[in-house]
């Protein structure tokens, strides 16, 4: 999701280039929805050996690509690119896949300075001022978007479905992180829901993704009050992204379903921990800045000590600042 930038970056400055994506096979529903990118490759991953390395050089071959941009270098694409003889090969100049590319650009991304996003777009930034485009032209948020009617529709599905008011504002809490990163627990997450204020203005949605179903049920039975619905992500990423494109407000840790919701430019709370490579500048949400929220340890706590965030202070701040 922390590349969308990049590629609307290439196509807004480059309308009439084809640009593809080579992408894990479990990210392309992702990758299909970003009008920026014309077609999506399947990497067959480092794991294929050196057969699914000469499989995807032959494939990458086939497409006579005039360039090769690689956001997040693994030694495999690296290999497989060189070996397509792609002309232009650019990568950030870390790790040994270095080798493997003819342009380099130095970042430094572990001392965590920028946004992800932004490490990703400055690579096309630079492919972009070696082919002398000037000046370059920058997209604004929303990098995700949907036909507004089928939203809508959506939207009015689920308000009849669950029997909430269509004067609700929704609040999605995603308790699970699919092992991503450190995260709150179901008891935290339960006593935030509890603390946020004004009640009666919305309407408590705990959404789940496959293997997520526990956790959500766990947080409903702790916000029985609240009388949540759980919304089970069963029909895929496009479906669970249409949903969250209604959510008034998303809360969750740093995982892809809390950079799906910034890349749509929905409000976003989220909780991350202190850890220089982990960070909320670092992991930063595509969201609009008065969209967003970041929480973290104090500087005294330990960095991934998630149970030292003041939860009374974030469902303060969420309450006054994004409900």
């Amino acid at each position: 999701m922390l590349s969308y930038p990049a590629f609307a970056l290439l196509k807004d400055n480059l309308p009439d280039t084809e640009i593809h994506a080579l992408v894990q096979g479990y990210t392309h529903p992702m990758a299909e929805l970003c009008s920026s990118i014309d077609k999506v490759v399947i990497d067959p991953g480092k794991d294929s050996g050196l057969r699914g390395i000469r499989q995807l050089a032959h494939q990458l071959k086939q497409e006579s690509y005039d360039a090769v941009i690689t956001l997040f270098s693994m030694t495999h694409v690296g290999l497989a690119v060189a070996m397509a003889g792609i002309p232009y090969r650019l990568a950030p100049a870390t790790k040994i896949a270095q080798i493997f590319y003819n342009h380099r650009l130095k970042q430094r991304r572990s001392l965590s300075e920028k946004p992800e996003y932004i490490y990703n777009r400055d690579l096309a930034e630079f492919y972009l001022n070696n082919t002398g485009i000037k000046p370059i032209k920058y997209s604004e948020t929303p990098f995700l978007s949907f036909d507004q009617s089928i939203i809508a529709s959506l939207r009015e599905q689920f308000y009849q479905q669950h029997k909430i008011s269509t004067n609700k504002k929704l609040v999605f809490i995603h308790p699970g992180s699919g092992g991503s990163a450190n995260n709150l627990s179901v008891q935290q997450y339960a006593e935030l829901a509890m603390s946020l204020e004004k009640r009666d203005e919305w309407q408590l949605i705990i959404s789940a993704g496959p293997g997520e179903t526990e956790q959500a049920e766990q947080l409903a039975a702790l916000t029985g009050d609240l009388a949540p619905i759980v919304y089970i992500s069963t029909e895929g990423l496009k479906s669970f992204s249409q949903h969250l494109a209604f959510a008034d407000l998303f809360i969750s840790g740093s995982t892809g379903p809390l950079h799906i919701a910034g890349a749509l430019d929905r409000a976003t709370a989220a909780f991350y921990p202190n850890r220089r490579s982990s960070t909320p500048l670092r992991w930063q949400t595509l969201s609009a800045d008065h969209h967003r929220l970041e929480f973290s340890p104090p500087q005294e706590a330990d960095e991934s000590d998630m149970q030292s965030i003041d939860i009374k202070s974030v469902a303060e701040a969420i309450s006054h600042q994004l409900l």
